[in-house]
Formats: C-alpha cells, sequence, structure tokens
C-alpha cells in the first residue's frame, strides 16, 4: 500500500455532493447517480450495490444492512437485519456438543439476510430515481466484470478447500490483483430485483436456492416476510453533538456510552499524549465489558445507556481497570453519501467474517453471511439462538447534528472494536476539530481481537490493547506503564476498521475523507 508519507493530507471537498467508500469502482458507482440527478439515498444503495458486487469478502446481498438518513425533519433510522429460520434450534446445538454458534460452513449461522430488504425500503420511502436507473452501475460491473482489489485476492487465499468450492466463481477468477471477475449470478439478482421487487429475490432463484441449501433450517414463510423496520435512533449528547445510532439489536449504544463517558473526563489537548488512549480505552472497557449478557434484539437502549452512566466511578483515570470480561458460552463496507441542502446517509452493510459462513447460494453464486454467530447457546439466555430471532449485532453506524443540523457521518467496519474506532474518531473529529482526513488516517487502538474479531467480551482475562504500528511511541510505553497489556501491529493495518466520514462545515462546504486502509477506499465529490 501506499507509505505514510503518499497519504492525502487534507480532506477531499465538495459543494454539492459527497460519496466516500472503501472501493473506487462504488464510489464512482454513487457518484453518477448523484450526477443522474439522484439523491443521497439514491446514491447510497447504488454504491452499496456496486461494492456488493465488487467487494463479497466484505458485504453482499447475501448479507444485512443498517442505516441511518438525516433529513429536513430529523434523523430517521433502518434495521434492515435478518432473522433465524424457523428451524432454528439451540437445543439440538448444544446435544452436538457446541457452546457457541458455529461459524461457518453451517447453515444455522445463516440469517435470512436483509440486505435487498433494506435497499427496496430505503428506495421506497427516499429513492428519487427508479431502481433501473440505481442499480445499473452494478449490473455492469456484475456483467461486464472487474479488476480483483488485493484484499479481495487476498481474502480467497485465506479459504479452506471446502470455502473455495463454495465460492468457486470469485475463487476461480480473482486469483490475482488486478485479474478480471464476473459475477452472471449477482448481474441476474439484480434484475430480479429491478423487475419484480423483493419477490423477484426473496420468492425467486436466490430464495430457491437457499431453501434448498438450509434443508428445512428455512422455511418459504420466513423469506416471505421483510427483514426491513424503521426503528427510532439510538441519541445521545456527546462532544458537543447529538450522536445518533442505531439501537438493540445493534451493538451502537457502546459508541454512545463510552463517548458519554469520554465526554465527562479531562482528555488531553493533544490526542498524541498517551492519556488519551488511555482515557478512551478505559471508557470502552467500563462501557463494553458486559455486552455479552446485556446486548438483545428485545434489550432497552436507553436503560443499556443510563446502565453505562452508572459507572462513571469504575473508570480509573491513571491506570489500566482489572475489569474482566465475562467468559460465556468482521468483515463489513461502511459507507456515507451526502448532498448540500439535502438528505445525508450513513449506511453499514455486512458478511459478517470475510466472505461469512462460506456457503453460497448455489445459482447465483451469492455468498450467505454468518452473522447468526452474534447468537447464544446459554439456556434462557435473550439472545439465545431460536426461530425468528435477530442475532446481536456489530454494525453500528453513526451520525451527528447539531441543533438538528447535520454535523457528520461516519462509521467503519470492525467487528467488537467498531464502537472503539468510533469512539476515537468521534473525539477527533468532534471535540479537537480535526479534519475528517486527519481523523481516519490518525493511529487507532483496538481491544484485542484474539480469534475472530467477533469475542473481545468473552475472553478469559479480559482484553488486551493493540496498537497501530504508526502510533507514536510514547502510546507504547505509556500505556504499558499504565498496566494495558500491549503489542502492535503494522501501520494502517485493516484489522483496525475501515473508516469513513464526510462532514458539513459552517460553510455549507463538505468535506471526506475515505480509509486508506481499505487499499481501494476513495472520496467522489462535486
Amino acid at each position: 500500500m501506499a507509505a505514510v508519507t503518499d497519504l492525502p493530507n487534507s480532506s477531499i471537498r465538495g459543494t454539492h455532493h459527497m460519496v466516500a467508500s472503501a472501493d473506487q469502482l462504488a464510489s464512482r458507482a454513487g457518484d453518477r447517480i448523484f450526477d443522474s440527478g439522484g439523491n443521497a439515498v439514491d446514491a447510497a444503495i447504488a454504491t452499496n450495490a456496486a461494492i456488493s458486487v465488487t467487494g463479497p469478502h466484505m458485504c453482499g446481498m447475501g448479507g444485512d444492512l443498517f442505516a441511518l438518513i438525516h433529513t429536513t425533519d430529523g434523523v430517521v433510522a433502518l434495521n434492515s437485519s435478518g432473522r433465524s429460520g424457523s428451524g432454528a434450534n439451540a437445543a439440538q446445538l448444544r446435544a452436538e456438543g457446541h457452546t457457541v454458534m458455529p461459524f461457518r460452513h453451517d447453515i444455522r449461522a445463516v440469517t435470512v439476510p436483509g440486505c435487498v430488504d433494506g435497499w427496496l425500503a430505503l428506495h421506497a420511502r427516499f429513492g428519487s430515481l427508479t431502481l433501473a436507473e440505481i442499480l445499473a452501475p452494478a449490473i455492469d460491473l456484475a456483467t461486464n466484470g472487474f479488476p480483483a482489489s488485493s484484499l479481495l485476492a487476498g481474502s480467497l487465499r485465506r479459504l479452506d478447500p471446502a470455502g473455495a468450492a463454495n465460492l468457486h466463481e470469485l475463487a476461480s477468477q480473482a486469483h490475482r490483483t488486478g485479474a478480471l471477475v464476473k459475477r452472471p449470478g449477482v448481474a441476474r439478482a439484480l434484475r430480479s430485483v429491478i423487475e419484480l421487487g423483493r419477490d423477484g429475490y426473496y420468492g425467486g432463484e436466490f430464495g430457491a436456492g437457499l431453501l434448498a441449501l438450509g434443508a428445512g433450517h428455512f422455511d418459504p414463510s420466513d423469506l416471505a416476510m421483510s427483514q426491513a423496520e424503521w426503528v427510532a435512533p439510538l441519541t445521545a449528547h456527546m462532544f458537543g453533538v447529538d450522536v445518533h445510532t442505531i439501537g438493540p439489536n445493534s451493538q451502537g449504544y457502546l459508541t454512545l456510552g463510552s463517548g458519554v463517558l469520554a465526554s465527562g473526563l479531562d482528555l488531553p489537548e493533544n490526542p498524541r499524549d498517551e492519556k488519551w488512549a488511555h482515557l478512551l480505552i478505559e471508557s470502552s472497557k467500563v462501557a463494553g465489558f458486559d455486552r455479552p449478557d446485556v446486548l438483545h434484539e428485545a434489550a432497552d437502549g436507553l436503560g443499556l445507556l443510563s446502565r453505562i452512566g452508572d459507572r462513571s466511578h469504575l473508570i480509573d483515570t491513571e491506570c489500566a481497570s482489572n475489569l474482566a470480561s465475562y467468559v460465556g458460552p468482521g468483515d463489513t463496507t461502511y459507507l456515507c453519501t451526502a448532498q448540500v441542502g439535502g438528505l445525508a446517509v450513513s449506511l453499514i452493510q455486512s458478511n459478517a467474517s470475510g466472505f461469512g459462513s462460506w456457503l453460497a447460494e448455489p445459482s447465483t453464486g451469492i455468498n450467505l453471511h454468518n452473522r447468526g454467530l452474534g447468537f447464544n447457546l446459554e439456556e434462557g439466555h435473550p439472545g439465545e439462538f431460536g426461530p425468528g430471532r435477530r442475532p446481536p449485532h456489530t454494525l453500528a453506524p453513526a451520525l451527528a447534528t447539531r441543533g438538528g443540523d447535520l454535523v457528520a457521518v461516519f462509521g467503519t467496519m470492525g467487528g467488537d472494536s467498531q464502537p472503539q474506532i468510533l469512539l476515537q474518531i468521534a473525539a477527533r473529529l468532534l471535540h479537537h476539530g480535526q479534519s475528517p482526513a486527519a481523523a481516519i488516517n490518525a493511529p487507532r487502538w483496538v481491544l484485542s481481537r484474539p480469534t475472530t474479531g467477533f469475542d473481545t467480551w468473552t475472553t478469559a482475562g479480559g482484553p488486551s490493547v493493540e496498537l497501530e504500528g504508526h502510533a507514536p511511541a510514547g502510546w507504547i510505553s505509556g500505556l504499558a506503564n499504565r498496566g494495558h497489556v500491549v503489542t502492535t501491529q503494522p501501520a494502517y493495518d485493516g484489522g483496525f476498521g475501515h473508516a469513513h466520514a464526510i462532514m458539513l462545515g459552517d460553510d455549507g462546504v463538505l468535506a471526506g475523507a475515505a480509509d486508506p486502509r481499505a487499499r481501494v477506499s476513495s472520496v467522489a465529490a462535486r
């Protein structure tokens, strides 16, 4: 990737519209829709559809979707995360010896994908162009092909033989960076959505293949019910602004809870100070250590925020706390769009872990997420695996307002680390007044990703701290001296998220940045 000195040191600016995503082909698709007269929601759908074609290691039509939309009437939120099949049976998994949900190669980790339902709900409420116009760039990429990114080619090399066989269409083409990849099955699926709406997808070729692959795990009634639901956003005041996210089953409350805690601390003026990192780390630990016990689809988001606020006294401002997570039984893509004087969208869409379950619907070749990994197998747990349930979810988009006016849309991929990364970006953008480029390019810490990136809070002894290689030297020694267990990773490592941000200045000019950790990320603006 680019050397540190080659990174953009200033944000991209626009006076009309802006798109930021983890793939330049996807950003170009969104920009094309803006230039065709579409709005920010049209552009967000087009961007997501395009990266669903080019970035199947991160997202796709076989995954879930959350979105926040800033409108003149306020912020609205969409939860389009899928529910488990009618055949979901925790007792059966326990009888087979499982103590946690299967991670890969098991249809029971697959919930009904919510992505397409999310696109349709967004379009029905806010769309200004036809679906045929919006999905045209993605169909062109799927039909005529696209060059494989280094991340896609590299991710395919990590598949086991069974995964490579299931994802043969991708594995046989994206064997090197730049290789031409065509996805005709995805193109057919996109056309079916244009022609017949959700029935063309969930009731068509893809749905039939999913039912057959499930062998009784899914019932036709599971696919007949829309996964998209308009919900009230979860909101908290932090760093002088209102920050909005998705409530449970999303872990977005951790972004807000840790932000509220950090806002009450005396943060150093310079984020390079190791105490700045320490205070944010401790805010995240105090906010999140009990997540496995409290996060489920019926949880009260405001109640969870209150619970976090009541334990602010647990923050040790000088030393690493001994908080240990309870021991109990991702890859993602984030994108944002905005138009001056119009809508702004914070959208996150995911397969969960890279390529999801490593299963694919065999007819279209669309790979299936493994979002069911968030379920609990403890009998009687509120997040227990069961029919028609939504699992606890790592996806957590963010949107900031002041007096109802848009300030910023931002988000990241990163599994359990998403709220930790967003806390750092929010502090830099909103508290320190850094530009999007400065905030996105800045070094990050994350609480350790021991095995999968989804087990931060279920590891005995509590999490350690991982630092990016371009972190200040003082962070390493300073955090260690405070009692943190510290390890380092390469500079601009993809394990620290692919974050993007767009801010609207008081002068009405948009400023944005895409994450260099995504290698092929870009911002398109006019």
